[in-house]
């Protein structure tokens, strides 16, 4: 599935730095505002210990991990929503991302400028937050003039779309985001076509310094972060930038050491991909043969045939059933046929609900 994280903050906050470390892309990154102009996107591979379990156990001839991308996005200012810098363009490409992870600045080091002059996370986050809303409302406004006409003319679909539209116009002049307001099944498919900023889902990537990164918790920095996020039931995670680049050059054993020395318990590409892939509802099964074990993303809820489309849209055209066992069941029966003969193995129709961890092979004809 082709979803994709848009990392933004403030210039020089670390943002580009981490980018180029989970995607080893080599995102340019400088010590002054704007030196990332137009978008980096990076895919990267989603860690996970199940396929190397798997592939352990079916020994194929290739596995195949699933992919997230991430899209590194120019430092945002003061003013965007209003062209400053170069905002209209900036906030253009966040529209188009499915998620958004704002990176703050949780260190001082005066050898890297602030765009403000100080360190101020609380500060950093309404100047982005703002012009997020700022974008918004402009949008919204535009919008409600134009159904506001419909809508006197009882059409039903702009009768609810100009609710809606005023309920976020509330919100927004009230410097609350879209996606804090609450809204009916019927309300958030007007909401999902309008693609605000402040309708998808945020999450704070708090960056300390080398020396902070084990004992992140005292940090002052980071607790105002969290005391700001928690408040959106907004989710924080803590990582150095800088040492995720020196993590991104390691593999293996290596990489456990330094980690272990470091005392941190995974890398921040590993918080990242899991902090967003639980931002956009989403979770993996497995297909697992001879010729390949491959791991599949999917949004919670859904159905095993639209699932089976992600491969090819001819599974999903001519579904007939699929065939299920859970990861934990298949590595504790030790082979898919043992786990057939203890009833672990399921055949499940069109309306069976795939699981995050299920091993699937779909049976179609078309």
């Amino acid at each position: 599935m082709a979803l994709t994280a848009g990392i933004v903050g403030l210039p020089n906050v670390g943002k580009s730095t981490l980018f180029n470390a989970i995607t080893q892309a080599g995102a340019e990154s400088a010590n002054y505002p704007f030196c990332t102009i137009d978008p980096n996107v990076g895919i990267v591979e989603v860690p996970d210990y199940r396929l190397q379990k798997l592939t352990e156990l079916v020994q194929p001839k290739k596995t195949v991990p699933t992919a997230f991308e991430f899209t590194d996005i120019a430092g945002i200012v003061k003013g965007a929503s209003q062209g400053e810098g170069l905002g209209n363009k900036f906030l253009s490409h966040i529209r188009q991302v499915d998620a958004i992870c704002q990176v703050v600045r949780c260190f001082s080091d005066d050898n890297i400028t602030h765009v403000s002059g100080k360190v101020d996370p609380l500060d950093d986050i309404e100047v982005i937050n703002l012009e997020l809303i700022l974008a918004d409302l402009e949008s919204v406004d535009k919008r409600i003039d134009r159904v506001g006409k419909l809508a006197k003319q009882k059409d039903k679909e702009a009768v609810i779309e100009h609710e809606v539209l005023v309920m976020i116009k509330e919100a927004l002049e009230a410097d609350k985001p879209a996606r804090a307001v609450e809204f009916t099944e019927e309300q958030l498919k007007v909401v999902k076509g309008l693609h605000l900023l402040t309708a998808k889902p945020m999450l704070y990537v708090a960056n300390v310094s080398e020396d902070e990164i084990s004992d992140a918790a005292n940090n002052e920095y980071v607790q105002i972060v969290r005391e700001y996020a928690a408040k959106e039931n907004a989710e924080v995670i803590v990582i150095c930038a800088k040492i995720e680049e020196e993590i991104a050059e390691l593999e293996g054993e290596e990489k456990e050491m330094f980690l272990s020395e470091l005392g941190i318990e995974e890398s921040g590409l590993d918080q990242l991909i899991r902090a967003s892939y639980h931002l956009l509802g989403l979770a993996t099964y497995f297909t697992a043969g001879v010729q390949e074990v491959r791991a599949w993303t999917f949004r919670k809820g859904m159905k095993a045939p639209q699932c089976a489309g992600i491969i090819h849209t001819d599974f999903e055209r001519g579904f007939i059933r699929a065939e299920i066992v859970s990861y934990e069941d298949l590595l504790a029966a030790g082979s898919h046929s043992a786990a057939k003969e203890v009833g672990k193995v399921r055949l499940e129709g069109k309306e069976y609900i795939v699981q995050d961890g299920d091993v699937i092979h779909f049976r179609f004809n078309v």
